[in-house]
């Protein structure tokens, strides 16, 4: 990549970013309709699409080649496989120093789930208000095209995932957003956990736009059913605080209920003539092991978020701060 600080002003990048892993196939037929897609748009005319390609396969698929010579297409190799979601941060940070402040990220599955169709609604927003430099766009799903049992597990997950953080699960990889935020927010750790929830789990301003998934371009899935849960696993822990501070007070609730029965079923042993059954007793131990277990969980919890929250702040003034970039001097 190189800079070219004589660009007009009035043009500015749009940066998509994709990770592909033994799915050049795909990745073709997606640029191409992404092209179409952006010469069709008024708005988007005057932009300068740019590719930035992240070889997941950390340099063992021999097609790669087949993108290398395109001339709007950047790749770059991990040393190995990371996954979508960190394939795409690694794709991001990559590129940031080339991005401009007004420049427009985009990040997708190179597979054709992600319909560029949808691109233009995704862009409208940050067109209109390019000042709006912190603002995300993710594609909400409005309905996916899977087996029975991929969406049984999925709800499930879903569900799961409403219980642990309170929110729900509508977004995937589908984002889009100013450079400004490519350049500065992705240096959050979190993202080095997962790139999808991570926008979400920031507080950041967001506006979703209901999309469909689409249909696969070519090739198969590689997603097994043990990507699916470690996927799932790494969704939510950017949500850690949030979970932890539920289940302090989920296990807070418990251990005072617990102790308020005991405390209840001492009294009525010692100051009435009340006959206690049998099973009080052992209701009653069992109410003390669930109530002393919920402060022994309450306090590991605590030492969790309190060290999430150290983690994720960490070294944060010693990060390098960037000074803002004109428009004049970004980068192709």
């Amino acid at each position: 990549m190189t800079v070219d600080r004589a660009r007009p002003a009035s043009r500015f990048t749009l940066w998509v970013i994709t990770p592909v892993y033994l799915d050049v196939e795909a990745f073709l037929i997606l640029r191409q309709r992404l092209l179409e897609v952006v010469s069709q748009q008024l708005p988007l005319r005057g932009a300068r699409l740019r590719f930035v390609v992240v070889d997941d396969s950390g340099g063992l698929d021999p097609e790669i080649d087949n993108v290398r010579s395109l001339a709007d297409v950047s790749v770059v190799e991990p040393p190995f496989n990371l996954g979508h979601q960190r394939a795409i941060v690694y794709g991001i940070r990559s590129a940031a120093a080339e991005m401009a402040d007004r420049d427009l990220v985009v990040t997708l599955d190179a597979d054709g789930q992600d319909q560029p169709e949808d691109l233009p609604r995704l862009l409208a927003g940050l067109l209109s208000e390019p000042a709006d430099a912190h603002r995300v766009v993710l594609a909400r799903r409005t309905r996916r095209r899977e087996t029975p049992t991929y969406k049984g597990l999925y709800l499930l997950f879903k569900l799961s995932f409403r219980i642990l953080t309170g929110l729900a699960v509508r977004t995937g990889n589908y984002a889009a957003y100013h450079g400004w935020l490519a350049r500065h927010i992705l240096l959050h750790p979190y993202f080095d956990l997962c790139y999808s929830s991570t926008l979400v789990s920031l507080n950041l301003p967001i506006t979703f736009i209901a999309c469909e998934r689409g249909s696969r371009y070519a090739g198969e899935s590689r997603m097994n059913f043990q990507k699916l849960f470690m996927h799932g696993l790494r969704m939510l822990m950017p949500f850690t605080d949030r979970i932890a501070i539920r289940a302090l007070v989920a296990f807070t609730l418990t251990f005072s209920v617990g102790i308020a029965l005991s405390l209840t079923v001492v009294a009525v042993r010692l100051f009435s003539h009340t006959v206690i059954p049998g099973w009080a007793t052992s209701t009653l131990l069992l109410i003390l092991i669930l109530s002393f277990t919920a402060l022994g969980n309450f306090v590991i919890l605590f030492a969790v978020f309190s060290q999430s929250r150290g983690i994720s702040l960490a070294n944060l003034e010693h990060r390098p701060h960037e000074q803002p970039r004109s428009a004049s001097a970004t980068a192709d």
